[in-house]
């Protein structure tokens, strides 16, 4: 089965219709719909949608966009990884998480944010835009 890790400014996108990115969003989150594919949401997304000031239902309806959606939490040895790749790597501490639970989720990380590709190297990334 196929997994899709979407960052979260592909479900505001979608959520929000934000501009031309809704539409690409719209699109690729159809052909999720339609197809056997997995998305994989994390505790990160939700903290994420919160700080936004999103409240819970909001959050439950995002999530929700996909009816076959799993959650998964953010481990102790992923929050280190991401700590000491920070270090290294100019991208903020939150998408390189994104990354690591996408990996370790067996899962391809979907994006929109270039700064994304900085990560090639250790996990299979697309653009939103490929995937349509």
């Amino acid at each position: 089965m196929i997994k899709y890790y979407l960052d979260t400014s592909i479900l505001l996108d979608f959520y929000e219709k934000r501009g031309i990115n809704s539409e690409i969003a719209l699109v690729l989150i159809n052909k999720i719909i339609k197809s056997d594919i997995l998305v994989i949401y994390s505790d990160l997304h939700i903290l994420e949608l919160k700080k936004l000031g999103y409240n819970r239902e909001e959050i439950k309806c995002i999530i929700n966009i996909a009816e076959n959606n799993k959650i998964v939490h953010i481990n102790k040895a992923q929050a280190e990884e991401g700590r000491r790749m920070q270090k290294y790597i100019k991208i903020s501490y939150r998408d390189i998480l994104h990354a690591l639970i996408a990996r370790d989720n067996e899962a391809i990380l979907i994006y929109t944010d270039k700064h994304f590709e900085k990560l090639k190297y250790l996990i299979e990334i697309k653009k939103s835009q490929e995937l349509i």
